[in-house]
């Protein structure tokens, strides 16, 4: 038997739609129950289902307003404050396609986004970085504004048309603009029963940001299409609070990278009567920290596999938990297998890496203006990601890693070259290699390896890559090496690196 996951199809995404109007329809029978805190240890700034809306729809119109159209490429350059969600769908409900975008992202690195997407209009929070341009940018004293006016109608259409864009480090450096359809929130109603085991009277907090795209989802636009709450930590909460957070807000499930996890377990926690589990995605999850949170709280952490051109597809869930050491199984709906360099199933038991068939309502709809790119992500009917795995007869998934040189911080896949670029051309560095290196049995971090004529400064170096890269991308550490391992062709082999000492 091969390694082919299929227990049927979903229902098909109804047509005309829109992805904003999907998410809001139960919040919209429930107006007046909470479809949003932003939560401290002691207080909650709570939205209504009635005033989300209001705001979003709102919003829609001050864009509409404004000379943007449907189809149009919006920019969102905003914080970790409830703005971002509602520009985000205040933008899809007016049929205009918004591109969420990292607060840690430099001035240049932001460039390159305008320069790739030629956006319409930018949306720009007070202090986050943005190049100057002769676009339109919109403020707070603009965009907050809007959440007041008049409800525009929601922009119905094909499911399939461009509904947003996020981005997603790729293996040749540049990172790569991920164009999905309306129709992709469609596909995460897979999940509800697959991973969360969610219900409308669930109370989800998540841990991370609000403009980090694992928030969005899993945080926000899932809660709100199941009619749940969703909590979300105030700017600036300290790990060691987030205990208190779930049990003085009754939080029932918590969402977290594993790190995050591995931080709140420094501290003690508090009873947490009202949690049923744990949801963990972004990186691999140590077994040493499933095993303490268990051991701490008394529930389970259901871990998801997953990757920003197709959502979170294969998972462990309540009624479904993984097998010790494995992924999880497919989603009912999903249509996954391990399969070979050619697009081939491979037999059950056996390496390959694990694709997504074409036809899932989860899959991008590719990279935007890199046709070469996307096609090379396609293996005859299946989407290749680069993960390497082996299925058992059960559809028990177990991970073993990059087929390349990506890496992983913190929950943010980054691409080593891109990296490498950006530090190459610091004056006393003559080849620079990057990659990930354990410090601690569960702990990665970026480090870069250089040769030159000398050392040099590890803090001027630290300084000047986050004058070029977004936090999360900066190395942590710096080692000067006399020359970088390669291959007999010559290329660099960073896997070579990662027993390195740093």
């Amino acid at each position: 038997m091969v390694s082919v996951f299929d227990q049927g199809a979903f229902a098909p995404c109804p047509a005309p739609f829109n992805m904003a109007a999907h998410v809001l329809a139960a919040g919209a029978a429930t107006p007046d129950k909470v479809a949003l805190s932003v939560v401290t240890p002691t207080r909650a700034e709570d939205w209504t289902y009635a005033r989300l809306i209001a705001a979003v729809r709102g919003t829609a119109t001050g864009l509409l307003q404004a000379g943007l159209t449907p189809g149009d490429i919006l920019l969102m350059r905003l914080d970790n404050t409830v703005d971002f969600p509602i520009a985000y769908l205040g933008a899809m409900a007016a049929g205009i396609v918004p591109v969420p975008s990292s607060s840690q992202l430099t001035a240049p690195e932001v460039q390159g986004i305008i320069d790739q997407l030629r956006p319409r209009a930018i949306l720009r929070a007070t202090g986050v970085p943005c190049p100057d341009t002769d676009l339109p940018v919109y403020g707070p004293e603009t965009y907050e504004a809007w959440h007041d006016l008049p409800p525009t109608d929601w922009h119905m259409g094909d499911p399939e048309r461009l509904g947003y864009v996020v981005y997603t480090s790729g293996t040749s450096g540049t990172p790569r603009a991920v164009g999905h359809a309306h129709r992709a929130i469609w596909a995460r109603q897979m999940m509800f029963d697959g991973w969360y085991d969610l219900l409308p009277s669930d109370r989800l907090l998540h841990a991370g940001a609000f403009n980090w795209t694992f928030t969005l989802g899993t945080g926000l636009m899932d809660p709100w299409t199941r009619g749940a709450t969703a909590l979300i930590p105030a700017a600036g909460s300290d790990p060691a609070q987030l205990g208190l957070i779930l049990n003085r807000h009754r939080a029932t499930i918590f969402a977290a990278a594993p790190g995050v996890y591995r931080q709140l377990l420094k501290f003690p926690l508090p009873d947490l009567p009202d949690l049923r589990h744990g949801l963990a995605a972004g990186e691999k999850l140590p077994e040493a920290v499933r095993a303490r949170w268990s051991d701490a709280t008394g529930t389970r952490i259901y871990e998801a596999y997953g990757m920003s051109e197709c959502s979170t597809p294969v998972s462990g869930a309540p009624g479904r938990p993984a097998a010790d050491g494995a992924l999880g199984v497919p989603q009912i709906g999903r249509h996954v297998a391990l399969v070979d360099e050619d697009g081939q199933p491979v037999p059950l038991g056996s390496e390959g890496i694990i694709a997504m068939h074409r036809d899932d309502p989860g899959l991008m709809l590719g990279y935007i203006g890199a046709e070469d790119a996307t096609r090379e992500k396609f293996a005859g009917d299946w989407f290749l990601s680069g993960d390497r795995g082996v299925m058992d007869a059960q559809g028990q998934i177990t991970y073993l890693g990059r087929s390349d040189d990506m890496m992983n911080a913190g929950g943010y896949r980054v691409s080593p070259i891109e990296v490498e670029a950006a530090l190459a051309t610091l004056p006393g560095i003559a080849e620079v290699a990057v990659t990930d290196v354990a410090v601690k049995s569960d702990v990665r971090v970026i480090a870069a390896f250089y040769t030159g004529p000398e050392a040099l400064d590890p803090e001027m170096l630290k300084t000047q890559a986050a004058a070029r890269l977004a936090r999360y991308k900066c190395p942590r550490a710096f080692v000067h090496v006399p020359a970088l391992p390669r291959n007999p062709n010559g290329k660099i082999l960073r896997k070579a690196l990662r027993d390195h000492p740093i």
